[in-house]
């Protein structure tokens, strides 16, 4: 086994900074060639870091460290822009949308979707009443605007106006949380 990992799991807490300052700077370069943000990159370094020193357990002996801990960057990368399709999805499919893709069956995006619906939810809560409304109505009732303008009593270009300002208002409240 590693020396540092040694280090570590014998309660060594200098072992675990050497550990993050030997590989974080080649894990940040790694991950900044493949990521949008410089910030998005040092957090999932971040991210690998608790990660590895949670599971050093499981590291077999005679493991390569260094491969295991790209591994470990690697799905964080993955989950970061599987997080992101799923978010950029639902804000343009605001409230709820029919996710075809046979890919959004698979359990780990179950999860992320009922998380996600969840978030939805909380935010349409902090919506106002009259922005709720219109927004259940169009998204999830699926009532057109023309009939949204009779039940607000409002004309056509007023009710999309109205819903318009809703929408913004949730995609704020959304990006928020």
């Amino acid at each position: 086994m590693h020396v540092l990992i040694e280090r570590i799991l014998g309660g060594d807490s200098q072992a675990v900074i050497d550990l993050y300052q030997q590989y974080s700077p080649k894990l940040l370069l790694y991950l900044s060639k493949h990521l949008p943000e410089t910030e998005d990159a040092q957090e999932i370094v971040n991210d690998v870091f608790l990660e590895a020193i949670d599971s050093l357990g499981l590291l077999k002996k005679g493991d390569n460290l260094q491969a295991w801990l790209y591994k470990i960057a690697h799905n964080k990368m993955v989950d970061y822009y599987r997080k992101k399709k799923i978010k950029s999805l639902l804000l343009s499919q605001i409230p709820y949308l029919e996710i075809v893709a046979t890919e959004m069956h698979q359990p780990e995006f179950l999860f992320e979707k009922d998380k996600m619906r969840d978030t939805i939810e909380n935010t349409l809560r902090q919506l106002s009443e009259k922005y709720q409304k219109i927004i259940r109505l169009h998204y999830e009732d699926h009532v057109p605007v023309k009939e949204l303008a009779v039940i607000f009593n409002l004309s056509f270009k007023a009710t999309e106006s109205l819903l318009y300002r809703a929408r913004k208002e949730f995609q704020y409240l959304y990006g928020r949380t």
